[in-house]
């Protein structure tokens, strides 16, 4: 649950600090007061936009801090899978920081982190409900979403999904195929044309470097001859004057006095390997020589021939011959596989049906919980909307199943589409959620769907922002009391105007404003029994509170017993 709140330099906010406990906890103030900051502050901490203009003027930085703990094991789970860890005393320590320069900071437990870890981790800890979620509550898009959490089918349905995407894989490669199929003769003539074409060059990897090296050796043959004639005939090409005859000759020599100079032998050797080195050299060099074309200008155009024919290629298909080469392995690849598409085809859609049948037994059990989970969920809410003073509703979860030529059609989520269908009225028919226009009748809705599933989603902190718009007197105070009992299993917050609300928290703070050196701030006081009184007194009351509603007030505030 939340521990502790505090918040700095947020709007008109300068500084304030909550501690909170487990229950029921109400927020009340004056139109104005600064309660909506208090919820945008809150928000920033789940992930919510951080504009410079939440920062409060004049001051350099805006922060937002919240202390949670006493999580429960599954909270906890579901943040370590997020990669978050609980602090040694039970604790996470969310702070946030926003920079009049632009800069932001986010820390959990002291270390940074992004703004995606923190959207992904906060709805563990936090959920918050307002007259905005009536938007998407009567999206139909999201009525699934509810049965399933409802349901606790979170593990299948991502079994299922996987399975899915299996089968999304699968047919994404068949269609790829079918289309590919259905152009086939125009695209196997222009793989073929770029196959031949390829082919015809007889290319070899490497070879643009071998020609180029050829070239700037025909290019200096003239200056190649002559030098490497010059070593050839010192090193070996003249019989006695050469190098290697004078190096033979020296280990000949050597090698007659070995037996009266014994140290002799070893310079014979030296000698010896330098006679194989002045005569590899000269090998080497002689078959330069031997490269040296009797017709240079003919080579030289051959050469330039080619290297013509290879940039062409390059221009085309690769921008160097290793990749031309891999470009025709490629379009070999896909001129063979056209060629054998009706198998493949064939292949693939035996693929398909196995994954289809596959994913649509996960689909047909997700079917089956769905529809006895709604049938609970059904019951549960027209028992809590009954109790809200809509005794005549009718609700039901509308699911259907979508067929085409026989078969179940599948998406991500399953078979099923989900839609809340409710009449407030007797005799009045049903109709899409969507279709209720009641302000009222909407806030009901909502705190009975969620009531109803508070115990299935694991969130220990439920904040409700002014969803009693439309609703008072009697009808108010059944929200409250609806409240008090769910805060019984979750720490509940309430921002609320209704003085039959506001009566039945366990703790009451009061959110005030006032001048402080010539500048407007924010306050919040917990108030005790008769700062609850005067405040209660002045929500019921009119310009001037009268004895009256302060004997009502305490009247609501002694009736809470009754309740809990």
């Amino acid at each position: 649950m939340l521990l502790s709140l505090h918040i700095e330099n947020i709007a008109v906010i300068k500084s304030v600090d909550f501690d909170f406990t487990e229950g029921f906890m109400v927020l009340t103030g004056e139109t104005g007061a600064g309660k909506s900051i208090v919820i945008d502050s809150i928000n920033l901490l789940l992930g919510g936009k951080g504009e410079r203009e939440l920062i409060r003027h004049g001051e350099p930085y805006a922060m937002v801090s919240g202390l949670f703990g006493e999580l429960s094991s599954y909270t906890a789970e579901k943040l370590l899978e997020l990669g978050i860890g609980v602090g040694e005393d039970g604790t996470i320590l969310v702070q946030r920081t926003l920079g009049a320069d632009g800069k932001n900071k986010i820390t959990l437990n002291g270390r940074s982190i992004s703004l995606a870890v923190l959207k992904n981790a906060m709805p563990y800890l936090v959920s918050i409900h307002g007259q905005s979620d009536t938007a998407s509550l009567i999206n139909a898009k999201n009525h699934l979403e509810l049965i399933d959490v409802y349901a606790g089918c979170t593990e299948l349905l991502e079994k299922y999904r996987a399975s899915y995407g299996v089968l999304e894989d699968i047919r994404k490669e068949k269609s790829e195929l079918i289309r590919k199929a259905r152009e086939g003769e125009r695209l196997k003539e222009i793989l073929e044309y770029q196959i031949k074409d390829i082919d015809s060059a007889s290319l070899h990897a490497g070879e643009e470097e071998e020609l180029v090296d050829k070239k700037v050796k025909i290019k200096n043959s003239e200056k190649i001859t002559k030098n490497s004639e010059f070593v050839f005939k010192a090193l070996k090409g003249s019989e006695r004057g050469s190098v290697s005859y004078l190096l033979d000759r020296s280990i000949t020599a050597l090698s007659q006095l070995s037996d009266v100079v014994p140290s002799f032998v070893e310079y014979s050797e030296r000698l010896r390997d330098m006679l194989y080195q002045v005569e590899d050299v000269a090998e080497e060099v002689y078959a330069v020589l031997a490269e040296i074309d009797d017709d240079p200008t003919a080579t030289l155009n051959d050469i330039e021939s080619r290297l013509d024919k290879i940039g062409k290629l390059k221009r085309k298909y690769g921008f160097t011959i290793e990749e031309v080469l891999a470009f025709r392995d490629k379009a070999f690849a896909e001129y063979e596989a056209l060629e054998n598409s009706d198998e493949m085809i064939k292949k693939l859609s035996a693929k398909e049906k196995a994954a289809y049948d596959e994913a649509l037994e996960l689909a047909n059990q997700l079917h089956d919980i769905r529809v006895s989970a709604a049938e609970s969920l059904e019951n549960k809410v027209k028992e809590t909307l009954e109790f809200l003073d809509m005794p005549k509703v009718v609700f039901f979860a509308s699911i259907n199943e979508s067929f085409s030529a026989g078969e179940k059609l599948l998406n991500k989520d399953g078979s099923d589409n989900v839609e809340f269908y409710i009449s407030a009225n007797r005799g009045a028919e049903p109709q899409p959620l969507s279709k209720i226009a009641s302000g009222g009748e909407m806030s009901r809705i909502m705190l009975a769907l969620k009531s109803v599933i508070a115990d299935k989603d694991g969130i220990p902190t439920v904040i409700y922002d002014e969803i009693d718009a439309g609703v008072s007197g009697k009808t108010a105070r059944k929200i409250g009391i609806k409240m008090l009992d769910l805060s019984k299993n979750t720490q509940l917050f309430c921002v609320t105007h209704s003085a039959q609300i506001a009566s039945l928290g366990d703790v009451h703070f009061l959110i005030s404003k006032s001048d402080v050196n010539g500048a407007t701030e924010t306050r919040v006081k917990e108030l005790d029994y008769d700062g609850r009184v005067a405040e209660l007194s002045r929500i019921l009351g009119g310009i001037d509170v009268t004895d009256s509603q302060r004997a009502a007030a305490r009247d609501m505030l002694s009736e809470r017993a009754d309740y809990q």
